[in-house]
């Protein structure tokens, strides 16, 4: 494939705005559509591993948004009275994956790898489908509300009801309910000084993270059958959890009912064949979505984009350089969904046990627990963004 091919992208997300970066650094004609009237991302934080800054170092941003995150120090995990259960540090994560895990807002992270790209390759308020998946012979072609667009590449970053992945695999179970709902919020919470941490209870999680900018960002997560819905969620949130440890009420307190996102979570349990049919190739949620308490789906769809870019030539390649990978890591984070939301008394006193014993025989357990998924590196990219830039040291690859 030239270095001048058109690419159309399906999404605007964090895994197609990387995919368009990644791809405009390579010389190539991007489009990026997005069907929301704006890139204005859900009011969430994402946790960035050095396995996903690593590969933003691919496209010259890892250093910019190092910078720009909220590091996340020493933390770990607690009980709801408040106990720890295991300690993390910081400089561990750092010494054995070569790098830190940060924080930082999801609009953060967007803004800066759009403003990467060309005035006018992001298109807002378009619905786009695949007419035709193309081949070795023809294009791929793109249909729009303004007409059809040919393309010698599609991306396809178009989520975890991906419409794309329903074409191009119309066998596919698609994804299935995880058997828990979510709730995230981010608000401000001055003067209130804590550890990162996330809490395991009965059938519940709760995680607090402070941002740099003083703001809380906070998620739960709680067995529940689909669909449910409460009258006010900041009520629900306040009888699930208004009674657990510190700091916990107090952000209660400062959010309001309408800082509340709640949403059901669904993962693709079957692998789906391929991440690739003729010139399109699937990214991100739309091609392995995962239950989201290992923090790696973000992660992993840029990890995709990067390899991508680096296999635009090879698609079955890119396929058979990512789904390994990223199927491992969808099953590793399902299993730790059934951990943490466990629901069984006996079976939480000896999980609860056995995490505070290890910790103390075994300091680090925690940290392990991100081999072979924290300390991977992209491919070397065939394009010059590392030599060219400065911020961009050589040896993170």
């Amino acid at each position: 494939m030239a270095s001048t091919e058109r690419v159309v992208v399906i999404g605007g997300g964090i895994g197609g705005l990387t995919a368009a970066a990644a791809l405009h650094r390579r010389g190539c004609e991007v489009t990026v559509l997005e069907r929301a009237p704006s890139l204005e991302p859900v009011g969430a934080a994402i946790s960035l591993a050095p396995n996903s800054l690593r590969a933003l170092d691919v496209i010259g941003l890892g250093d910019e948004i190092r910078d720009l995150a909220a590091w996340q120090g020493d933390g770990g995990l607690r009980a709801p009275s408040g106990r720890w259960l295991a300690r993390t540090d910081a400089a561990a994560v750092a010494a054995r994956f070569g790098g830190p895990l940060v924080l930082l807002h999801r609009a953060t992270l967007v803004n800066s790898l759009a403003a990467g790209l060309p005035k006018g390759a992001i298109r807002t308020g378009v619905s786009a489908t695949v007419a035709d998946p193309g081949d070795a012979r023809r294009p791929a072609r793109v249909t729009t509300p303004d007409g059809e667009l040919a393309a010698d590449l599609v991306v396809a970053a178009d989520g975890i009801r991906s419409a794309v992945r329903g074409a191009l695999f119309p066998d596919h179970p698609g994804t299935v309910y995880s058997g828990f709902t979510t709730w995230r919020v981010v608000v401000p919470l001055p003067g209130v000084g804590f550890a990162s941490h996330e809490t395991w209870g009965r059938g519940r999680v709760w995680g607090s993270h402070p941002l740099k900018d003083g703001r809380v960002y906070a998620y739960a997560a709680a067995v529940a059958p689909a669909g449910q819905r409460a009258p006010d969620e900041r009520a629900e949130l306040l009888r699930r959890y208004g009674d657990w440890h510190d700091p916990i009420p107090a952000i209660l307190a400062a959010t309001r009912p309408e800082d509340v996102l709640r949403h059901d979570v669904h993962h693709v349990a079957e692998p789906l064949p391929a991440y690739h049919r003729g010139r399109v190739a699937l990214v991100g949620d739309a091609a392995h979505a995962m239950p989201p308490l290992l923090g790696q789906g973000g992660n992993q769809a840029i990890e995709d984009a990067v390899v991508l870019a680096h296999r635009m030539d090879d698609l079955p390649a890119y396929t058979a350089d990512r789904l390994p990978r990223a199927t491992a890591v969808a099953r590793k984070s399902a299993r730790v969904a059934r951990v943490n939301l466990m629901t069984g008394r006996a079976r939480i006193a000896v999980r609860d046990t056995a995490m505070a014993a290890l910790s103390k025989a075994a300091p680090g357990l925690l940290v392990r627990g991100f081999d072979g998924i924290a300390d991977w590196r992209p491919p070397q990219p065939p394009y010059a963004s590392v030599l060219s830039h400065p911020g961009t040291r050589r040896e993170r690859q």
